[in-house]
């Protein structure tokens, strides 16, 4: 004689099953294809993380070059000093151009006017344009723009200077 076990599943009750465990599979592809796409994909040498810009001999001392790719303008100044401004407006968010006859960057957006380190000569503009890391590496200027520098006022830590050789 066969005994009948009452762990017998019933059909219903296999499809229920079977539906919950696609379901959850499914909901976990699409909860890591998420994650996946949320994530940053930065490319070196792309806006959001370092880029080499060049060899310092390339920049004079007392120029300002604007670095499309990097949306930011390198000052060097007349003692060697670089510093990388954002081209970004702290008044609205206007993209501040470089106005080599007046010497100045000047927000075509509410005339807003900064010196050529970033600091505010004329307002609305609250604070100084913010900034992002210089580095000089070998005689290299490389630019970190995944990090923005939020300042109120010019601070010469900032400045980036390339180290001496007969030091």
């Amino acid at each position: 004689m066969t005994e009948i076990n009452d762990t017998n599943i019933t059909r219903r009750d296999f499809l229920k099953t079977a539906w919950s465990v696609i379901g959850g599979i499914t909901a976990l592809e699409a909860g890591a294809l998420a994650i996946a796409y949320m994530q940053p994909r930065l490319a070196e040498g792309e806006f959001g993380g370092v880029l080499t810009i060049g060899a310092v001999e390339d920049f004079p001392p007392g120029s300002v070059t604007h670095i499309t790719d990097g949306r930011f303008y390198l000052t060097r100044f007349e003692d060697g000093g670089f510093v990388a401004i954002y081209q970004r407006c702290t008044h609205l968010g206007c993209s501040v151009p470089w106005e080599q006859t007046e010497n100045m960057f000047i927000c075509p957006c509410h005339n807003s006017q900064f010196t050529s380190d970033g600091d505010v000569l004329n307002p609305p503009a609250p604070r100084p344009l913010d900034l992002f890391a210089v580095s000089i590496e070998e005689g290299i200027v490389k630019v970190d723009t995944g990090n923005l520098i939020v300042r109120d006022q010019f601070d010469p830590a900032h400045v980036a200077y390339a180290a001496q050789e007969n030091e």
